[in-house]
Order: structure tokens, then C-alpha cells, then sequence
């Protein structure tokens, strides 16, 4: 048997390829003056808050907590305010804010690019919704508070809700924008060829729209968290936003910092991440960013 044929040789050799283009863009990535540059960034900031709050002590920090009190509450095993990194309680927060937005980008994901995908691809089907989407788009989500109190029971779905709306908003319109960008003589090629128009949509549009896709999903998973810290200032218990308004209203202001960091922090691994699974499904793409870097 021709081993060119075999398709274990085959996946091995396509999972050898991802390897190695992902450790190329990884040490072309070390090797530009990006992670050094991100590196002032935050040093810059970490210096400007050290030097604004605890050696000028500038008006406007006079109640700010500095970096030597937040980081040492946050790295306590004895915090005087009760969370830190060895407190069960701080990753009750942070597992309950991510579950939560589980749910919601998930359903923002499953409904948005699917309604995205046929926006763009049938202008008949537009016309009809996407006045109604354009008119709903705009509504702030701290305007649907009472109304997502009022429809869902409970404390856990409003907040659930409310994370979602902002999301499937982004997801849909980038989705939309993505079948729109598609060059229409891909389809009539496709067409020309034999293929009907289920064959286009999946084989020309879906894949041409990825990108696009993959780029409002980075922007859906980013509101979500803005949309859920919102959700939770006013509803459900637990979770980041819950937390930094709390503290808020305790007047235990070290603990806002370390929910601000933490949300943070969980927000941009969230991102990465889903930027990582737009890499694994589009290799096409990524050797194409990775051939514009060389």
C-alpha cells in the first residue's frame, strides 16, 4: 500500500506541520521586538501606579490602594480582607464567572453565526431581520437589566442573559461582515463548476467567512466579560463583578484591584484561547500570516 494513501500518515504528517508552524510563529514571535515591548507596557504601568499612589501620592489616588498593599493582600496566606490566592473563596469567583460565560458565549456562538452566515448570504432573509437586529444592537445591556429580572427567575439566568446579548450582537454582525467580504466570483466559479447552492454555502462561503468569524468570536468572548461584570453588579451571586462591587460597597478597595487584575487576566486567556482555535481550524491562514512575517 502506498503510504502517500494512508490516511494515519496523512493526520501524522498534517499534526507534524501544525507543530512546526506554531513553533515557528512562537520563535519568530520571541525573536521580534513584541514581547519585549509588551514587557515596558506593563512596567510602565506597574511604575506610573507605584509612583502615582505611594511616592507622590497624587490627589487623585489619595484613596487608591497602591501595588506593595494589593499585592500583598492578594498573596496572603492570612489576607486582611479575607481573598487571596490560597482562599477558596477567590476561585469560587472566578469559576462561577467562567461558567457563566461558558453558557452564554456558547449560545451567542451556536445562534449568532449561523444567523450571521444567512444575513450575509441571502439579502431577502436581511431585508427582513436586520432592520430589527440594527434597532436592538444599540440598546445598552444595563437597559435590559430590569426586563432580563423580570423575564428569567432566579438569580444565575439574568446574568446569563445579559452576558449573552452583548456577544451574540458581535458574533453575528462580524459573522454577516465575513460572507459580505467574500469575492462573488468565488461563487459563480463554484457555480460554473457544478456546485448548487447548499455546495457554495459550505464550501465557499463558510470557510471565506472564517476569518471574520474568528475575529468577532475574539470580540464576542471580550464583551461577554464586559456584559457579565455589568450583569453581576446587579444581579446573581459570586462571580468577578460581584465581587468588585462589593468590595466597593465594604469599602474594601484592595480587593476591587485584585478583581479588576483577575478579570483581567482570565479575560485574556479566554481570548487567547479561542484565537488559538481559530489557528488550529484555519491552518491555511496562519501559513499565510506566518509567510507575511518571514
Amino acid at each position: 500500500m502506498d503510504k502517500s494513501m494512508d490516511p494515519t500518515t496523512s493526520a501524522s504528517s498534517s499534526e507534524v506541520s501544525s507543530a512546526a508552524l506554531t513553533m515557528f510563529r512562537l520563535s519568530s514571535w520571541l525573536k521580534s521586538p513584541r514581547p519585549y515591548l509588551m514587557l515596558i507596557g506593563f512596567a510602565a504601568v506597574l511604575a506610573f501606579w507605584f509612583f502615582s499612589v505611594e511616592v507622590w501620592k497624587l490627589p487623585r489616588f489619595v484613596d487608591m490602594p497602591g501595588p506593595t498593599e494589593v499585592f500583598t493582600e492578594w498573596f496572603s496566606k492570612e489576607p486582611y480582607y479575607g481573598l487571596s490566592v490560597y482562599t477558596p473563596e477567590y476561585y469560587k469567583h472566578i469559576g462561577i464567572s467562567l461558567r457563566r460565560i461558558a453558557f452564554a458565549f456558547f449560545l451567542a456562538t451556536a445562534l449568532g453565526v449561523p444567523l450571521g452566515l444567512f444575513l450575509g448570504w441571502s439579502k431577502t432573509f436581511r431585508e427582513f431581520i436586520f432592520p430589527l437586529f440594527e434597532l436592538l444592537r444599540p440598546i445598552p445591556v444595563l437597559a435590559w437589566v430590569p426586563l432580563a429580572i423580570i423575564m428569567f427567575a432566579g438569580s444565575e439566568t439574568p446574568v446569563i442573559f445579559l452576558t449573552f446579548l452583548a456577544s451574540f450582537f458581535a458574533t453575528t454582525l462580524n459573522t454577516m461582515l465575513g460572507v459580505e467580504s467574500i469575492d462573488e466570483s468565488y461563487s459563480r466559479a463554484a457555480r460554473c463548476l457544478g456546485a448548487n447552492r447548499w455546495q457554495t454555502f459550505k464550501h465557499v462561503v463558510v470557510p471565506g467567512a472564517m476569518p471574520y468569524i474568528f475575529t468577532g468570536l475574539q470580540i464576542s468572548i471580550g464583551v461577554a466579560w464586559f456584559s457579565l461584570v455589568a450583569g453581576e453588579m446587579v444581579s446573581g451571586q459570586y462571580g468577578l463583578g460581584y465581587l468588585i462591587n462589593t468590595s466597593y460597597m465594604m469599602i474594601e478597595y484592595p480587593k476591587i484591584i485584585i478583581g479588576m487584575i483577575t478579570l483581567g487576566i482570565v479575560g485574556y486567556t479566554t481570548s487567547a484561547m479561542v484565537r488559538i482555535l481559530g489557528d488550529y481550524l484555519m491552518q491555511w491562514r496562519v501559513r499565510e500570516l506566518a509567510l507575511g512575517d518571514n
